[in-house]
């Protein structure tokens, strides 16, 4: 793994977090406890800050960066950030699933108990309500989000990549 300070800001990590052997973070990155970094992920804090709060999971080949002087990157809690997706200059509320491929672009708000799916794209300072779907290129809202989905997808997935570090750390 490469962690490592950038003009003399060296990244903060919380408790009980998991990194993989591979995974490169950078500059002005803060997190939460039990946040998990997969293979080939990506979290540079180079250009501004990139912050995270607790049980966020950074899957193998996601990027998370920021935009010069203008768009920070805030991670809220229990968060999942799927394979290969892009997180960019943006605001990720509590409790959201962002799926593998999605890229969500600078100015971006993804509010509480909303899932991103997989290969969306969420333009530029789009807002997405709590609670809601939001799918295609450019990602718009095609549903309503159930409770089932909350905690059978959302705190699920979370929850399992809590687990699945648990067991690299065993070794």
């Amino acid at each position: 793994m490469i962690i490592r300070e950038l003009r003399g800001i060296k990244p903060q990590f919380g408790k009980d977090c998991f990194f993989a052997e591979n995974c490169v973070i950078i500059g002005d990155v803060k997190t939460g406890d039990q946040c998990s970094f997969w293979y080939n992920a990506v979290i540079r804090g180079d250009v501004h800050f990139i912050k995270m709060g607790n049980k966020v999971n950074v899957q193998d080949g996601a990027v998370i960066h920021a935009t010069y002087k203008t768009h920070p990157t805030t991670i809220g809690n229990n968060v999942s950030i799927g394979h290969n997706a892009l997180v960019h200059g943006c605001t990720i509320h509590d409790n959201v699933l962002i799926g593998m491929g999605a890229i969500i672009m600078d100015g971006c708000i993804v509010e509480s108990n909303s899932i991103i799916a997989a290969g969306a794209v969420v333009t530029k300072n789009t807002v997405v309500k709590s609670g809601t779907i939001y799918a295609g290129t450019p990602a718009k809202k095609i549903k309503d989000i159930s409770e089932a989905l909350i905690s059978g997808e959302i705190d699920r997935i979370a929850n399992n990549y809590v687990k699945y570090a648990g067991w690299y750390k065993e070794e």
